[in-house]
């Protein structure tokens, strides 16, 4: 089975073939970097004007290096949701039309659904059951995952995602857009214990997340220490004592739901999954608490079309599918979606 996956959520344009018996066959990536970034953030009608002009030569130039024709596809698989209504709408509605011409199935996508499936792409996959941590821009969650489709949300933020408060807290600084990369790169630079920054949520039980706090103190840390004339050290070392904030945060709460499962196996993805700091971090703790940590390629992490065209066919070939109508969601709980049944 031959499955294209598209995925247009928010700011970048994914597309790329999954064939069951070879694998990912090729995948191609558009960046709305350059769009976004004169506003300091994503503008949501530039997004879905951004997709619609890229989609269709993004298809053509997958499916050229694949290396396939369009009517060997055995099926589509699109994000529905959640992200961007707009977004999703354009990637949809290519999807569908794509599909009703050719006269194969087309599956929805549930965007985060597919974030957690990427680590299965890689050549040795992590086995289930295992605890999923999710962290992008716009999410981050802890699930409990029993199999594909089966998914217990165990914690999540009750404010601003990880990802969210980096891009914000770079922007503080005038760091630029995207802020959360150049942010992590800068923290390299800076020096550790210079400052201490709260680990929220991380003194009382449960599993869930708030950084919306640590946020507003890396501000006002920034606007406490201005009047030194070493702005840019400052930046960095405010930038260190943050992402050391975050990532002790995450491993805190990872260890903890690890704990709480029983679960031997934890996975990470989404953008701040990239995370070299996170990486590191959460692999001495497997390796100190004898548990596995499985992590997508970098080029995954990201918002991408593998992960979609994966998921895509996992549910296509468990004989799901939609009909022609349209229903994309900005929201989507993800313990709406149905488990495979074969």
């Amino acid at each position: 089975m031959k499955v294209l996956g598209i995925e247009s959520s928010c700011d970048e344009t994914g597309l790329a073939v999954y064939d069951s018996e070879q694998g990912l066959l090729a995948h191609v990536l558009h960046s709305q970097v350059a769009v976004h970034a004169e506003y300091g953030g994503v503008v949501p009608e530039l997004a879905s004007r951004d997709h619609i002009r890229f989609l269709i030569p993004l298809a053509e130039d997958v499916l050229q290096q694949a290396g396939i024709d369009k009517h060997v596809l055995d099926g589509i698989a699109y994000t529905a949701g959640p992200g961007l209504i707009g977004a999703l709408m354009s990637g949809a509605a290519v999807a569908r039309s794509l599909a009703w011409a050719l006269g194969i199935p087309a599956v929805e996508v549930h965007h985060m659904e597919g974030h957690l499936l990427a680590p299965l792409l890689e050549s040795d996959p992590p086995r289930f059951p295992f605890v999923a941590l999710l962290v992008s821009g716009g999410h981050t969650l802890l699930a409990h995952v029993a199999a594909i489709g089966e998914y217990a949300l165990i914690g999540q933020s009750l404010d601003d995602a990880a990802g969210e408060a980096f891009d914000k807290t770079a922007k503080m600084m005038g760091l630029g857009y995207p802020g959360g990369p150049v942010l992590a790169k800068l923290a390299a630079s800076g020096r550790s214990g210079r400052f201490q920054f709260p680990r929220p949520m991380t003194d009382r039980p449960g599993l869930d997340f708030s950084f919306s706090g640590l946020k507003t103190y890396a501000l006002n840390t920034w606007e406490q220490n201005q009047k030194h004339n070493d702005d840019d050290q400052l930046r960095a070392d405010i930038a260190r004592a943050f992402e050391e904030a975050v990532v002790d945060t995450l491993s805190i709460k990872c260890r903890r739901a690890l704990q709480q499962t029983g679960c031997k196996r934890l996975i990470v993805a989404g953008g701040v999954g990239a995370n070299q700091r996170l990486r590191q971090q959460l692999q001495q703790l497997a390796d100190k608490h004898q548990f596995s940590v499985s992590f997508p390629r970098l080029e995954f992490c990201t918002d991408n079309g593998a992960m979609i065209a994966f998921t895509g066919w996992l549910r296509l070939q468990a004989g799901q599918s939609q009909s022609l109508d349209i229903d994309a969601r900005a929201r989507w709980p993800m313990e709406e979606l149905l488990p495979l049944t074969r």
